[in-house]
């Protein structure tokens, strides 16, 4: 489910919140000076706790982060991918009109249909169909001249770049983290905030003990929050990714149209679906 970032922020302010509660209670049974006898004997065991920890989540933020990144530039190899294509298109005269409102067609499905569902956390498998279409027109296509013979074979190449884009695009939809690796980071976090509550000392301030775990437990809970926005990087709102290549494609595309002189009735409404 994807992460709002207002819930977010509440997430891990509660969080802390709890830590601190917690905190404050197990001072009230706390022996002076704490449980541990040895402080420094359990600072070196905190420190190796939190080393290991801080070295699989940074390990993780960087998977995450490199899966948004694809998605990102997925999205915006797409968009130029259809953006060439339909220039590429018009020196195939017979088969120019229909190419560039499947295109058109393409990329409104892709902003109208496909998005929402990746921002439902929706996988998806399917096919966008203006994309059959687009083959279907270009395997009519009987290229005569030397240019449409070179426009053909650009196309195809073409169409493998936008596909892979594609693909880069919605790999991120799906998440990449596994849950074992969830569990590891969950079940290390919550060890090392039991661990903490053992540095209880009524004779401390307790403000000062509240801080010290409060600190410790927001930093935790905002970085797990971070990796699970990155591993799912279509967010409802501003926070997620937004189509907006594709939308300012569309807009170009509408525009040349026009110029070209091919405006025609599109082959589907507003949003993408076949009329």
């Amino acid at each position: 489910m994807p992460i709002n970032l207002v819930w977010g922020v509440l997430v891990a302010v509660a969080a802390a919140a709890v830590a601190v509660a917690a905190m404050l209670l197990v001072r009230r049974r706390a022996p002076d000076g704490g449980y541990f006898k040895d402080g420094d004997r359990a600072s070196g065991l905190f420190g190796a706790l939190a080393t290991g920890f801080s070295v699989l989540l940074g390990f993780v933020v960087f998977l995450s982060f490199e899966s948004f990144d694809e998605s990102r530039t997925g999205a915006e190899a797409e968009a130029l991918a259809v953006a060439q294509q339909f220039e590429t298109a018009q020196f195939l005269p017979a088969q120019a009109a229909d190419l560039g409102g499947e295109l058109i067609c393409y990329g409104r499905y892709v902003v109208n249909v496909e998005w929402p569902g990746l921002e439902k956390g929706e996988p998806s498998d399917e096919v966008n169909p203006w994309g059959v279409a687009l083959f279907r027109t270009i395997q009519a296509a009987q290229p005569e001249s030397a240019s449409e013979q070179a426009a053909f074979g650009k196309w195809l190449d073409q169409t493998s770049d936008r596909e892979s884009a594609r693909q880069d695009r919605v790999h991120g939809a799906e998440g990449i983290i596994p849950w074992p690796l969830w569990a590891a980071l969950l079940f290390t976090a919550v060890v090392i905030f039991v661990f903490m509550l053992f540095f209880a000392d009524p004779g401390e301030h307790a403000i000062v003990q509240g801080v010290e775990i409060g600190s410790v437990i927001l930093v935790m809970a905002t970085l797990l929050l971070l990796i699970r926005f990155l591993d799912n990087p279509f967010q409802e709102g501003t926070a997620g990714l937004q189509p907006t290549a594709m939308e300012r494609t569309l807009t170009i595309l509408e525009e040349e149209l026009e110029d070209f002189g091919a405006r025609g009735e599109l082959p589907c409404d507003a949003a993408g679906r076949a009329g």
